[in-house]
């Protein structure tokens, strides 16, 4: 049996702090306002995989109010996902992944994001895609206000 979840989310900029998109550090003026480490990618990423498996979404599982998840690693958050797709029978197959940003520019960190996100999945880099795209200046991410991502997995019993 093959299943599909789809997943996405979004942060708003604020000033400071760090940028962290697909577990990887990214230079840039401003990071994103989150009760975790905002890393869109991988909640998006853990949206889809929830939803394939109908295990609820991240925020049932991890509470945005809970002091437990305040600035944590969301690779961490990944691998726990992982294990709950697991337990529940399922194995990941693929996934793909759509960052929406006008800035800062990805392409240079996408190596290193497929590759964090295939080891916390047990995956071979192949079945880890990430791209990135722009709005083309339409809507909040056009605007520089925040980015967004669009996930989407593959899992099997």
């Amino acid at each position: 049996m093959i299943r599909i979840g789809q997943g996405i989310d979004a942060h708003a900029f604020q000033a400071g702090g760090t940028l962290v998109l697909g577990g990887v550090e990214i230079p840039h003026d401003r990071g994103l306002a989150a009760h975790s480490d905002g890393d869109v990618v991988l909640h998006a990423l853990c949206d889809a995989l929830l939803g394939a498996a109908a295990l609820g979404d991240i925020g049932q599982h991890f509470p945005p109010g809970d002091p437990e998840y305040r600035g944590i690693d969301s690779r961490i958050l990944l691998r726990r996902v992982r294990d709950l797709v697991g337990n529940a029978g399922y194995r990941v197959v693929n996934t793909d992944i759509t960052i929406v940003a006008e800035a800062p520019r990805m392409a240079g960190h996408i190596p290193a994001m497929r590759a964090n996100i295939a080891a916390d999945l047990g995956l071979a880099d192949g079945r880890v895609s990430v791209k990135a795209t722009t709005s083309e200046r339409m809507g909040f991410t056009g605007r520089g206000e925040g980015i967004a991502a669009f996930a989407v997995a593959l899992i099997e019993a």
